[in-house]
Order: C-alpha cells, then sequence, then structure tokens
C-alpha cells in the first residue's frame, strides 16, 4: 500500500499565535465548542434531576454534562453551587460558553443556562419542558438574572 502526504504538506504552514494571543485563541474556540455542543442538546426532555441526555436533563445536569463533555470540568451538581466556580462576568462582556443564571424558584441563583450570544442562552426549563434557546431579553428573565460567570479552563 502506498500513502501519499497530502498536497499541502509541502507548503509551509500559517503561522500560529504564540504567548497570550495563543491562550485567547484556546479559549475562544472552547467557548464556541462549548455553545456548540450545548445545542446538539435542543430537543432533550427535562427530568429534575438528570444529568445525561439517554434519561433527560435539568438545567445544572444539561451544563455539568456539556463542560465534562468539552473540557473535562467535573462542576458540582447544583445550579446554586456551580455559581461559586470561575469569574463573575458583567452582563455586557457575556461571551459564549459563559454561564448565566437565574431567581426561578424565590431563590438566587436556582437556574443556569450556557450563553450562547447575542443575548440569547440554552437551558433546560422545567418539568414538561425540553432543551431550547431563549432570548435574555424577555421580561420574564430580565427580571430574575442573578448573574454571570465563566467557567475557565487551562490551555490544552
Amino acid at each position: 500500500m502506498f500513502i501519499t502526504a497530502p498536497a499541502y504538506a509541502s507548503e509551509t504552514p500559517p503561522p500560529q499565535p504564540s504567548g497570550p494571543l495563543a491562550k485567547l485563541q484556546g479559549i475562544t474556540s472552547r467557548a464556541s465548542e462549548l455553545a456548540l455542543h450545548a445545542m446538539t442538546m435542543i430537543g432533550i426532555r427535562y427530568q429534575y434531576g438528570g444529568n445525561a441526555p439517554e434519561s433527560g436533563l435539568d438545567c445544572s445536569g444539561l451544563v455539568r454534562y456539556v463542560f465534562k463533555q468539552v473540557t473535562g470540568a467535573e462542576l458540582p451538581r447544583t445550579s446554586e453551587e456551580i455559581s461559586r466556580v470561575g469569574q463573575n462576568v458583567e452582563p455586557s462582556e457575556l461571551q459564549p460558553g459563559d454561564l448565566v443564571f437565574y431567581n426561578t424558584l424565590r431563590r438566587g441563583f436556582s437556574h443556569v443556562g450556557i450563553y450562547l450570544g447575542d443575548n440569547r442562552f440554552i437551558h433546560a426549563p422545567s418539568a414538561g419542558g425540553k432543551v431550547r434557546i431563549e432570548s435574555m431579553d424577555i421580561s420574564y428573565w430580565k427580571s430574575r438574572f442573578n448573574g454571570a460567570r465563566r467557567i475557565n479552563q487551562p490551555a490544552e
């Protein structure tokens, strides 16, 4: 069996970023991957305490599952516990892959979703619902917003 090198192998590869730029590119890439992987969960049914797509997901189960699949990170079980991980992010500085938190049960940080960009987030809403994308501009979500966090993973 004869194997040939790809045509581009003889070309000089494009320069790769180094230093702080490489780290930024790695973080940006992982953030986009988090958002994209989360979108593959659209339509998965809500299940209180659920942490696997096969059996259903609750809000923190969705976040934990996506982060584990994409980054290998083991996040705490509840949205309130997850709200203590990572760095605080101002709403004006949200990036895809950031976590957004809401007060939906008359207590802070009782709901979590993954920010996708363009003021939209993906989440597992509640009993009878399915994983879906919603606008943060809807009055229900605006009035219940608790804050946002960024879970930075070390560059690989």
